[in-house]
């Protein structure tokens, strides 16, 4: 599945063409999280700046090739520490990793999906289920994928570009996928049970997901939802956040306050540590956890908007008006009434 959106420049991959462009980000990242005002703590992130380093691929040298996600799990925290310890590696070790970059990260939501079901099949205690979203940059491109209701948005030149979609069972295009797959929507939950339309796990509750079903699906999909940007100079930084920080800040609304502590501070980290505790004093009631990725060692630049030039016109009754006022200032200088 691949979304497009008015905003965003989406454009497919090639291998060839992840390091031919002049530009290239440099990256620098941090994250914070927090219990919140909930009992338990079951968001995980990931931040990884350099995996072809880590990972010793030694192919992907050259340019920038970062990795970060985001887990929201419900149910327990089990699927959401499974998802963030396996995803990056199935998506690393794919014979078509990078050269089918989009296809690659597709299936390895859904592998790693299967992998959990069969984890909980041997130990019932895993049984949980998680959202996700992961992040890769690759060269100068950026590509998002999200299974549920976290969240990035992009800041260009200080617009909030949104490069996810959030996964709810209200939502009209989820509902009729749900309803085609043999589930329903009732008081905004997918089935009476779940708020979230597509998620990791949660394999042990009935009627959501189906083991060995022609696609792979049920109403409970976890098949993510990818876009794809050109990373340019105007990027200023991504905010990955899971959906306690979407529940107090509009996109636009976290992009300005990000921003802004940036420019005092020019620390991602530190700017992680603000959203998360802005969200605190804005009464979220669900776990927190912010990544923020910056493109540039700079801060944000102050943004100086133009004043826009003023047009004047005249009507040719105006222009007969003011060459009327001319003759007769001429005519009261020739009285010798004029100073």
């Amino acid at each position: 599945m691949r979304t497009r959106m008015s905003d965003v420049s989406i454009e497919p991959i090639t291998a060839a063409e992840y390091f031919e462009s002049g530009f290239f980000p440099i990256i620098r990242s941090g994250a914070w999280a927090d219990i919140g005002f909930r009992s338990s703590m079951e968001d995980v992130y990931v931040c990884v700046d350099n995996f072809a380093h880590d990972y010793g691929l030694e192919n992907l040298s050259g340019g920038p090739n970062a990795f970060y996600g985001v887990f929201d799990g419900h149910g327990g925290k089990h699927a959401a520490d499974y998802a963030c310890c396996h995803l990056l590696r199935i998506i690393l070790e794919d014979e078509d990793f990078p050269h089918e970059i989009e296809k690659v990260i597709s299936s390895a939501f859904l592998q790693t999906d299967a992998a959990f079901a069969k984890a909980c099949s041997l130990d019932a205690d895993l049984a949980s289920g998680t959202t996700a979203l992961a992040a890769i940059v690759m060269g100068r491109f950026l590509v998002v994928a999200n299974a549920g209701d976290c969240r990035a948005v992009l800041c260009r030149r200080g617009k909030a570009i949104e490069m996810s979609r959030d996964h709810k069972p209200v939502c009209a295009k989820e509902r009729k996928r749900i309803e085609a797959s043999g589930g329903y929507v009732y008081d905004g939950y997918l089935n009476g049970q779940l708020n979230v339309a597509r998620a990791l796990g949660d394999w042990h509750m009935e009627g959501m997901k189906t083991m060995g079903s022609d696609n792979g699906l049920g109403p409970l999909s976890a098949e993510p939802e990818l876009m794809t940007t050109n990373l340019t100079e105007e990027d200023e930084f991504l905010i990955i956040g899971c959906d306690g920080i979407w529940d107090v800040f509009r996109s636009q609304n976290a992009v300005d306050f990000a921003r802004r502590r940036l420019q005092e501070h020019n620390d991602p980290s530190l700017c992680s540590k603000d959203l998360v505790d802005e969200a605190l004093k804005r009464k979220s009631g669900d776990n927190l956890a912010a990544i923020v990725v910056c493109f540039r060692p700079q801060p944000p630049p102050n943004l100086v908007t133009p004043r826009p030039r003023v047009q004047r016109s005249f009507s040719a009754e105006g222009l007969r008006e003011l060459q009327s006022f001319l003759d007769s200032l001429g005519e009261q200088g020739g009285d010798g009434n004029c100073p």
